[in-house]
């Protein structure tokens, strides 16, 4: 692969991963995960396929119906981008087991994305998701 080849690809990556978020989980156009998600994908949690990662799309906007996530980092190398962000939005509906409180929670996190042919077929997330639940009133801050 030339040098020019490998940084188009790299750039390809990135471009995929920022529409995954601005195009379809900012929006809730989980009909966008069949061109961006292969149907080899396995998320975090064992979600398969594009249908997999629209459910979790569709799961984290059930809660969080007005989620918008802004891109902070976007850094790409081999087959692999890292995406570090924040999201805000405000708990209007059920979200697992807990329901909807009003509260507004911003939240921020890291996910690497493993993409083959332009599309993504594994991630690897870590985010504060004890923070988000302590901003919901799920569990207390301690004391």
């Amino acid at each position: 692969m030339t040098t020019e080849t490998a940084t188009s690809t790299l750039e390809a990556n990135k471009a995929t991963v920022q529409r995954l978020y601005e195009e379809g989980i900012n929006p809730g156009r989980v009909e966008l995960m069949n061109e961006l998600v292969g149907d080899e994908y396995v998320g975090p949690n064992g979600e398969q396929g594009p249908a997999g990662f629209a459910v979790t799309v569709q799961d984290l906007r059930r809660g969080f119906p007005d989620i918008t996530f802004t891109i902070e980092d976007l850094v790409a190398e081999g087959d692999r981008v890292a995406v570090r962000w924040r999201w805000h939005a405000t708990h209007a509906g059920q979200f697992r087991t807990f329901a909807a409180t009003s509260r507004h929670v911003t939240n921020t996190g890291i996910a690497i994305y493993e993409l083959r042919n332009g599309r993504i077929t594994r991630a690897w997330l870590e985010t504060d998701r004890l923070g988000a639940l302590q901003q919901i009133g799920a569990i207390n801050k301690g004391g």
